[in-house]
């Protein structure tokens, strides 16, 4: 079975920067969401950005949390092989695991990678 696989997570000072990467590992087949979501010790999950794909390959919409507007970039290449999350200005509560999820129509199934670890601290 695919599995979706992130990249990129470390620790960081405050105000610097990560790009996380997440692929598959085997076929997802054109997934029309490509998410991240992030879960710090003791909390719930949270939705940090997601892309929406429509029916051409240039018709894209982008979503991002509130806690996270203006500092971080969601993008995927154009194949939608890969997903990223390019952070900036990082601070100490965006440490956390961050998870992607991809969503597939057909069939309709939601997958989810195991989680790489950011870790903001000076």
């Amino acid at each position: 079975q695919a599995q979706l696989v992130e990249s990129g997570g470390g620790l960081v000072q405050p105000g610097g920067s990560l790009r996380l990467s997440c692929a598959a590992s085997g076929s997802i087949h054109d997934p029309d969401i490509m998410a991240w979501y992030r879960q710090a010790p003791g909390k719930q999950r949270e939705f940090v950005a997601d892309i929406a794909f429509g029916h051409t390959p240039n018709e894209r919409t982008a979503r991002y949390g509130d806690s996270v507007k203006g500092r971080f970039t969601i993008s995927a290449d154009n194949a939608k092989n890969s997903v990223f999350l390019q952070m900036n200005s990082l601070m100490p509560e965006d440490t956390a695991v961050y998870y992607c999820k991809w969503v597939t129509p057909r069939p309709p199934f939601t997958h989810w990678g195991q989680g790489t670890q950011v870790t903001v601290s000076s």
